[in-house]
Parts: structure tokens; sequence; C-alpha cells
């Protein structure tokens, strides 16, 4: 059994895996760097190790520093949250190799997701509906609008819509050179570009047992600059036989990779409905809450019990209402709407209880 977690993040993603720690009696540990020695989640931990220096890249970012946090403040397990190292296989391995217990997807699966092009592939082996790639030495005028994208990472870098072929191999190139920026990776890949399509999610649970849960659909379709604004659940305007197809879609994908605790496979949405598979985020995501909300149900709870080898019942809890998170914005108009924070006074919503 889990006694003590150690979670490889910071901020607010911390502080939501602390609360269900302390719910469940189990110690906390958080990690931080110089320039979070104050920060609310090292106040909300049982215990802090610091990992010297300001920059993710020389702090949450350095898999051997957070492991040696974890052996040093004596944690016997490691949740990654969302973020920072939390789709590396390489670090899970490396908690494994540890001895610590890995509150995450096997790293085979982390592996089998991390690229897009080698996902698709599996997902059309395990006949999960996707988007076809197209060719672009032999793309025609047919196939417009394209979309150039990177096989690693996201976020809307290395990534190119195309509605003239003379423009096709420019755009490769900005995409590779963007993505090697990016992600390391200058892979790229090609395919339909879906106009005014709807992007929907379906959450997915899964045991070391052979049970896959899945929680509904989202739908995070209203995006900005390629992050998303604002979540629902469950997907609006999607009737029974739809939800259906995706959500057997979605466990036939999380089976096909040995999938095990909570992850989110995504989807695009053609105007008539047909659905493409996006990505598999072999993690927890920013908007679980409102799926949590929706069937009333702890997915951090259950990513414990199922890293402890728990079994998950046969079938999820009935859904009911609707749920909705949205992204605040503090940015600076001024200049070009670049990020700017700035002290939080006061929040109302109107009609909503606890705000």
């Amino acid at each position: 059994m889990i006694t003590s977690v150690l979670v490889a993040n910071r901020g607010e993603i911390a502080c939501r895996v602390f609360r269900t720690c302390r719910a469940l009696g189990i110690a906390t540990v958080a990690v931080y760097s110089d320039a979070d020695a104050g920060a609310r989640h090292v106040r909300e931990a049982d215990s802090a190790v610091r990992l010297p220096g300001a920059a993710p890249a020389g702090t949450y970012l350095r898999g051997d520093a957070v492991v040696g946090a974890a052996l040093a403040a004596g944690a016997d397990a490691v949740h990654p949250g969302y973020g920072f190292l939390s789709e590396n296989a390489g670090f899970a391995r490396d908690v494994e190799a540890a001895g610590l217990c890995w509150i995450g997807p096997p790293p085979s699966a982390v592996a089998r997701m991390a690229s897009k092009t080698r996902a698709k592939e599996l997902m059309a082996a395990a006949g999960v509906p996707l988007l076809a790639p197209v060719d672009p030495e032999t793309a025609t005028e047919a196939d417009l609008p394209l979309l150039v994208k990177a096989a690693a990472g996201g976020g809307g870098r290395g990534m190119r819509v195309v509605r003239d072929l003379a423009a096709l191999p420019g755009a490769l190139e900005a995409a590779r050179a963007e993505a090697l920026a990016a992600f390391g990776d200058g892979e790229v890949f090609v395919e339909p570009y879906v106009e005014r399509g709807r992007h929907v999610e379906v959450q997915v649970l899964a045991d070391a047992h052979g049970t896959v849960w899945t929680l509904g659909t989202r739908d995070c379709s209203l995006q900005r600059r390629h992050q998303k604004v604002v979540e629902e659940a469950p997907a609006p305007g999607i009737g029974p036989e739809l939800t259906r197809e995706l959500c057997e879609a979605s466990a036939a994908a999380a089976r096909a990779v040995g999938y095990r605790g909570a992850g989110t496979v995504e989807f695009l949405l053609a105007p008539g409905g047909r659905p493409g598979f996006l990505e598999m985020n072999t993690r927890l995501q920013v908007e679980h809450p409102v799926t949590e909300e929706v069937f009333g149900t702890d997915l951090v709870a259950w990513q414990i019990a199922v890293a402890e080898g728990a079994a998950l019942p046969p079938a999820p809890p009935p859904p009911s209402g609707h749920a909705v998170e949205a992204r605040l914005y503090a940015e600076d108009p001024a200049r070009d709407w670049a990020p700017q924070a700035g002290r939080f006074e006061a929040l109302d919503v109107p009609g909503a209880s606890g705000a």
C-alpha cells in the first residue's frame, strides 16, 4: 500500500493531487525550485525537497533530481501530475527502477503513444477510426486543405494549414524546423484539414486486470492559440450512438497499448459527425474535474488505487448533470496580449455556489 507520494509537479497541479492524498491518509512530498520556495504547493505538502535552480529545465524537468528527491524524502510512490515529465517514458522507467511505485500508465504505453504517427498506426490496427494520412509527394488539389503536424509534442507548434499545393514544400520545411526546435524531433506528417471540426475527447481509466472504463465525453472545441479555453462534459449535441462509438473506440485504443491508469483519447469530429483519432494523452488532464463532477468520482483516487493493484468495478458510476470548466487569462493587450500576471482580487460567477 502507498503511504507517501511525491508529486513531480508544482502549483495547482500538485495541490490537486495533495487534496486526494490527504483524504486517503497518504503523506505528501513536494518538490520546488528556488523560484517556488514560497509557493502554495510547498506550504500544503507534509514535506518538501528543494531542487536547486530556478529554470524548469534544471529542476522540474530533471528526472534524476526528482527521483533523488523522492528517495531522500522516503516516499514510496511518484505521481507526475500533468505537464513537465508526466508523459516521459524514460522518467517513468527511472521511477520504477528506483523501486518506487509509478502512479501512471506503463512506460511502454507512454512510449507507444508519444509519436502521433506511430500512435495512428497502432490505432488503425485496432480498428479505431482516424483521418487517413496523406503522402505529400502524391498530394493533389482534391486533397486540399491539408494540415502539416509535428509527430511529437503539441500546443500548435510544428503545425501548418496548407490550402495551396505550391505552399506545401515550404510548410513542411517550416513545420520540421519548428518541431525540431520545440521537441527535439523534426518528424512531421500530413493529413486532411477538417474545417470547423469539433475537438471531443473521452476519459478512460483502466486497471491491470483487464477492465477499461470510459467515462463519457468532453468537448474542448473552444480554443485560443491552440489552448483549450472551455471544456464541457458531456459534449453537447452528441447523441447516444456517436457517444457509444467514441467510447468503444477509446476502450479499443487503451487495450491496444496495454493501458493502465487514467488517460484521454482525443478525436476530431467533422461537421457531419465522423470521428477521427487525434492522439492519446497518457496522463491526467487539466480538464479532468468536469468528468469527476458528472460521474461523481475522484480520478486521482482511482489512479492511486490502480497503481496499488486494485481492480475497477465492472462498470463506472452512472453520469448525472453537466459541468463546465473555463481557463482564465491574465494578459496585457498593449503587448500583443502577452501573459501578464497580476493580483487576483475577486471572482464572482452569477448563480454559482462557492464562487
